[in-house]
């Protein structure tokens, strides 16, 4: 059977050096064939280990990116919990804290602003509740929890309206 390559000689891959420099500068070795082969097959060879090389390089970048990518997911999620575990103990600047910067990092994050009004809420800034009651809602206009609490904070402040400072 013809293979192609003088004397039947194969390519025989194996694991380059990984340095951004010499990245592959083994990956393909022809045993002694490659000087035998026309101009134009030698072209091929460069093409195919350039490809090769390339795959390389995104199978190995692959799981870092997705890891690093994962990572900041879930920052958002991990500040929104922190904050709810700050508010159980009555630590209401931390909660607010946390959830600020969920909103730095998603600012339409419906539980943040609603949770943000429930600090604002629990420290009397009542404004500043309503404002992030109103941002939650204009979010998530139809969800049950947010629409509870803002039910709940409008009978409180309605029942305050004239105990609130105007310059809050």
């Amino acid at each position: 059977m013809d293979t192609g390559v003088p004397n039947g000689q194969q390519f025989k891959l194996v694991a380059g050096n990984f340095s951004p420099e010499g990245f592959g500068t083994n990956i393909a070795v022809l045993s002694g064939c490659l000087t035998k082969q026309t101009k134009s097959s030698t072209v091929d060879l460069e093409v195919f280990v350039m490809k090769i090389k390339q795959i390389i390089w995104t199978l190995a970048l692959l799981p870092i990116v997705l890891m690093i990518t994962q990572c900041a997911s879930s920052i958002p999620a991990d500040q929104l919990r922190f904050g709810v575990e700050a508010a159980k103990l009555d630590l209401w600047d931390e909660a607010i804290f946390r959830w600020k910067k969920v909103l730095q990092n998603d600012p339409n994050s419906a539980s943040a602003h609603n949770n943000l009004a429930v600090a604002y809420e629990k420290k009397s800034l009542w404004e500043e509740a309503k404002k992030e009651y109103d941002l939650a809602l204009e979010v998530r206009p139809e969800d049950k929890h947010i629409n509870a609490n803002y039910q709940q904070f409008m009978k409180r402040y309605e029942a305050r309206k004239d105990e609130i400072p105007k310059t809050q």
